[in-house]
């Protein structure tokens, strides 16, 4: 059977975790000097890893999978639910030195249910570990954090998720150029279980197991290059008329204007360090063609072209997420 990617590329050891080297050299620490924690709190971004080192963590630990136990606390987290856990607490394992218990998104148990989970961290038996995973660290009560040693999981980079995007492409048997891979990424936010999702969609477009942009561009509705470019030059020549009409495709197409504004925004970047810097032109072209290249170069000689561009639109990206009308940001910079 099919298995996802996020599934088939999900770190097995330690040694395969990637972006999070604060985090796994202190639970191996743990785990070679004996002084592993009764109750760990891993918080982070969704597709950040935190259930998959819980995983190697407890495997590290020699736990067999009898004694390993998941349990998500969106679908319970009553607390019924966490009096039948706490029962099973105190049974002894069935093969190993501990039981290890994965809650994930534990910020969703109720207050109830967190009240009766304190009991059991306030005074474990010595064979229990509890591994508690959330997106949203807030909304887990004081008293539970405070019995827990928290480990905040980093999101993966743009640039970080590019190179697993090109690894995993390859050994896939799937060519993937470097504006592609770029694109994956960036529609990735910061998560690689939807950098995954994003790249199997691609996958399943392309004939030739030869993919560039406009074929991730097609797949996910993100907006095209030529879209970006078009904007961007009537943005700095201040075409109101043409600026308007992509505007207006924008919106018609129901492209992300959170998507737009970043693509925009790093068009803009790239062509001042081309101005600053003129060897990276060949970098340029290599990660992202030619026609990107030539309209930053374009840009880069073009005497009414500033940082203030690029200032501008940064503040505008900034009222982008509090707007109910996105686009009307766009219409502003004109």
């Amino acid at each position: 059977m099919y298995q996802a990617l996020y599934r088939t590329y999900r770190p097995g050891a330690f040694k395969d975790v990637i972006g999070q080297e604060h985090i796994v050299p202190l639970l191996e620490k743990a785990i070679t000097t004996n002084t592993v924690s009764h109750a760990y709190l891993f918080c982070g971004g969704r597709g950040t890893g935190k259930t998959s080192v819980a995983r190697i963590f407890a495997h590290a630990l020699e736990t067999d999978q009898a004694d390993v136990y998941e349990i998500d606390a969106a679908s319970n987290r009553g607390i019924d639910d966490i009096r039948t856990l706490r029962e099973g607490v105190r049974t002894l394992p069935y093969f190993s030195k501990y039981k290890v218990y994965i809650i994930d998104e534990v910020h969703m148990l109720t207050k109830e249910a967190f009240n009766a989970l304190l009991k059991t961290l306030e005074e474990p038996p010595a064979h229990a570990i509890f591994i508690l995973a959330t997106t949203d660290p807030e909304k887990v009560p004081e008293t539970i954090l405070s019995r827990c040693q928290v480990y905040a999981f980093k999101n993966p980079t743009e640039q970080v998720l590019e190179e697993v995007v090109l690894r995993v492409a390859k050994k896939e048997g799937y060519e993937i150029e470097k504006n592609a891979a770029r694109l994956v990424a960036l529609l990735g936010n910061g998560s690689y279980r939807d950098t995954f999702s994003v790249l199997e969609k691609a996958f399943l477009v392309s004939n030739d197991k030869k993919i560039v942009r406009s074929e991730v561009e097609k797949v996910t509705g993100a907006p095209q290059e030529s879209l970006i470019i078009d904007f961007v030059t009537a943005y700095v020549e201040q075409d109101e008329k043409n600026g308007r009409a992509v505007i207006e495709r924008v919106r018609t197409q129901s492209i992300s204007a959170h998507l737009f504004f970043q693509e925009s925004l790093a068009l803009i970047r790239n062509a001042l360090r081309l101005r600053i810097d003129g060897s990276l032109k060949k970098q340029f072209e290599s990660e992202y063609g030619p026609t990107y290249t030539d309209t930053l170069d374009a840009l880069a000689k073009n005497k009414s072209f500033s940082s203030k561009n690029l200032e501008a639109l940064l503040i505008a990206y900034q009222h982008l997420s509090k707007s109910a009308f996105p686009e009307l940001w766009l219409e502003t910079l004109f």
